[in-house]
C-alpha cells in the first residue's frame, strides 16, 4: 500500500530533522557508505588463506601456524565486512552544527527529558 502525499511529506520532514539533529545516526541507518569491492575481494582472500592455514596447521600439529591462521581468518572478515570511514560532508552548515559542550551534572534520563522537551517547544 503506497504511501499518501500527506505521510510522505511527513516522512521526508522525519528525515530532514534526524539529518539535521544527528547527521552521523543518519549516515549510518541510511546505508550511504557502500562496502568497498576490493576490501570485499582482499577480506575473502585472507579470510581463505587463513581456513588452508588453520587446516594446515592442524594437520601438521604446528600450533603457531594454527593461530596465525585463525587471525587471518579474523582480519579477513573484519576487513570484508567493514565499511569505508565516512568523510565529514558538505551538508554540514552552520545551521545545523551543534558546538561541543560539557556533559551536565544530570543523569541520562534527565538530559533525555530536556532534549524531549526542547524539541517539542520547538516544533
Amino acid at each position: 500500500m503506497p504511501l499518501s502525499e500527506y505521510e510522505q511529506r511527513v516522512l521526508e520532514q522525519m528525515e530532514q530533522q534526524l539529518r539535521s539533529d544527528d547527521p552521523k545516526l543518519a549516515n549510518a541507518i541510511s546505508g550511504a557508505a557502500v562496502r568497498r569491492p576490493r576490501n570485499v575481494v582482499l577480506g575473502t582472500l585472507l579470510g581463505l588463506a587463513g581456513v588452508g592455514m588453520l587446516v594446515g596447521g592442524v594437520a601438521a600439529n604446528i600450533l603457531v601456524l594454527s593461530i596465525v591462521g585463525f587471525l587471518a581468518m579474523f582480519g579477513g572478515v573484519m576487513l570484508a565486512i567493514s565499511r569505508p570511514r565516512t568523510q565529514p560532508s558538505d551538508e554540514a552548515t552552520p545551521d545545523n552544527v551543534r558546538p561541543m559542550r560539557r556533559k551536565s551534572d544530570g543523569s541520562f534520563m534527565t538530559r533525555l527529558e530536556e532534549r524531549w522537551d526542547k524539541r517539542r517547544d520547538e516544533s
